[in-house]
């Protein structure tokens, strides 16, 4: 690897490490856990849940998350694509469910943990999923109007997206007690 090649890597994982920085700690946490549930990284179960609800809700999000691999092969690579109806549904199902959790706290956070969950060419239908999802009658009117004020203008429009792949994965992190 060359030199600029490295700081190029370096800038955007410390780049991608400030934005989940600035994610609320809940955010923070359903993301890790998210991304342990989605990707198989860890026993979600034995890191995250902390009580009988969490439990009951990290079962669930492996059953709806059963789903993601479907979503990542059946990407469409343009707008006319076939089979669009049936990938937008599954990806407007995975978004509806992890709004709904109350956990993501806008767009940022949202487009932060899909790009992780599915790669980096989920970006052009991110805006549309989350503000389906956002939209939908199971979140809250007031959480609604909150979610969907935090997509930027420039997000909602963009004329194009990266097709670089995220570098930063978040983790969990056990916190050592003196």
């Amino acid at each position: 690897m060359t030199e600029p090649s490295r700081s190029g890597c370096a800038t955007q994982i410390l780049s991608e490490m400030r934005e989940f920085a600035g994610f609320t700690a809940g955010a923070q946490r359903y993301i890790r856990r998210s991304l342990d549930v989605g990707l198989l990284r860890e026993d979600a179960f034995r890191l995250w849940a902390r009580d009988a609800a969490e439990t009951a809700s990290i079962r669930t999000q492996y059953l709806v998350y059963e789903e993601l691999d479907q979503v990542r092969a059946m990407l469409p690579e343009g707008p006319g694509a076939a089979g669009l109806e049936t990938f937008v549904g599954k990806l407007l199902r995975l978004a509806a469910f992890d709004l709904g959790q109350n956990y993501l706290c806008g767009f940022p956070a949202f487009r932060f943990l899909y790009e992780r969950l599915l790669g980096p060419d989920v970006r052009p239908w991110l805006p549309a999923a989350f503000c389906g999802a956002a939209a939908l009658p199971q979140i809250a009117p007031a959480r609604r109007r909150v979610l969907l004020q935090t997509i930027s203008e420039a997000a909602a429009t963009a004329p194009g997206w990266s097709s670089r792949p995220p570098r930063f994965f978040p983790e969990f992190v056990e916190l050592e007690v003196a």
